[in-house]
């Protein structure tokens, strides 16, 4: 086995640093969901077919629990802010690839390529919990993600919003600059952080195949939000297209009907607080239930309806993510990267599941096809957390 000294010392977090970590998670999680309220604009010029749209979204999911999987394991090896910039070079010039290339195979890889390399957000995450408290460690994580959530939902109607006006290729342009901002961002502000773990990378990834066997609880919780996670890309990669074709919504509009999708945003703090106070298991099946009652809601052939499933939708995923992150960093302190990045790939894999399904169901069943699977995810989540909260008890 691998030697673990004690952790080193880092920077205390600070209130500032707090919210330097959510402005910089925000901007690069971003990068992995531009595409969903614009495939229909892009499919067409890079020659893909109706169906075959959603694999934009799909690929960069794919590619993001990759990176989860082969690059975040390394935050528990190497200097950290190092890594986490040669990610962000990585990211940027994949995103301007992305706005220059035209046909389907080139546009598909470098779609997968800009997942890879948008996987800071999961060093910054661990790094921050390992610099928190015990005590505040959820409320510290709970702020920090509501920057990262707050980039998701804002990724929408900008990029609905820029397309309307500029097309397209001005979302990959400007999400490139903000990479370079990031940059400058993490060379001149983030503190140095070297792990303590010493090991060879073939040792740290077949370590993460063990931590998956070793823990019970980290396989629980990502099964549970992998389940919300794929709802929730099923939602968001489809709801462009009938907002579109059976609303009538402009780009703009679209837009707009994102935004209501922050609202959920105040769920993350929340759910930390909530974590922090022992209330994990409960807010876990709130979660499963709020999500089953949000598709429900979006059978009503009505934009209001569908507003609010999305509402409903992600504040259930931010509150389970939250609780389910607090919940595995407290299993190995020097394990926090790779349980993390077990935790998330797991996610994506699960969102890539539902973004890949969200046109052909779409296509074939209408939104009442997308309805269906959204609360079957829910119940198997439902049961799935009732099932984890007896095992707790018994």
């Amino acid at each position: 086995m691998p030697s673990s000294a004690a952790t080193p010392a880092v920077a205390p977090m600070t209130r500032a640093l707090v919210l330097l970590f959510a402005f910089c998670c925000g901007a690069i999680v971003a990068n992995i969901y531009y595409a969903q309220p614009i495939i229909a604009l892009i499919a067409p010029d890079v020659a893909l077919s109706t169906q075959g749209a959603s694999l934009v979204v799909a690929l960069t999911q794919v590619g993001y629990a990759a990176g989860l999987f082969f690059l975040v394991p390394l935050a528990d090896l190497l200097e950290n802010r190092r890594l986490m910039m040669a990610t962000v070079v990585l990211a940027g010039l994949s995103l301007l690839a992305a706005s220059v290339v035209s046909q389907p195979g080139p546009f598909l890889a470098v779609s997968l390529l800009i997942g890879f390399s948008s996987v800071a957000v999961q060093m910054l995450i661990p790094l921050a919990a390992h610099m928190a408290p015990e005590a505040s460690r959820g409320r510290v994580v709970g702020s920090i993600m509501s920057g990262l959530i707050l980039g998701i939902l804002l990724a929408r109607p900008l990029a609905s919003l820029v397309a309307d006006h500029f097309g397209w290729r001005a979302v990959y342009q400007l999400a490139a600059a903000a990479m370079l901002v990031i940059l400058l961002v993490l060379a001149t502000t983030m503190p140095a952080y070297r792990p303590a773990h010493r090991a060879s990378y073939p040792a740290l990834i077949a370590s993460l195949g063990h931590l998956f066997k070793r823990h019970a609880l980290l396989r629980q919780r990502a099964m549970l939000q992998a389940l919300m996670f794929a709802a929730f890309s099923l939602f968001w990669t489809a709801a462009p297209l009938e907002l579109a074709r059976v609303h009538g919504l402009s780009q703009s509009q679209i837009a707009v009907f994102a935004l209501v999708g922050a609202v959920g945003t105040v769920a993350a703090p929340l759910a930390g607080r909530w974590a922090d106070a022992g209330y994990t298991r409960l807010a876990t099946l709130a979660a499963m239930l709020m999500a089953i009652v949000a598709f429900t809601l979006g059978l009503a052939p009505s934009v209001v309806c569908l507003a609010l499933t999305g509402v409903l939708l992600d504040f259930a995923v931010q509150m389970n993510m939250v609780m389910g992150q607090r919940e595995i960093y407290a299993l190995d302190a020097h394990s926090r990267a790779r349980l993390n990045g077990i935790y998330v790939t797991s996610i994506f894999l699960g969102g890539a599941a539902g973004s890949a399904l969200a046109s052909p169901v779409y296509e074939s069943l209408g939104w009442p096809g997308i309805a269906g699977i959204g609360m079957a995810l829910g119940v198997l989540g439902w049961l799935g957390s009732r099932r984890s909260a007896r095992a707790a008890n018994a």
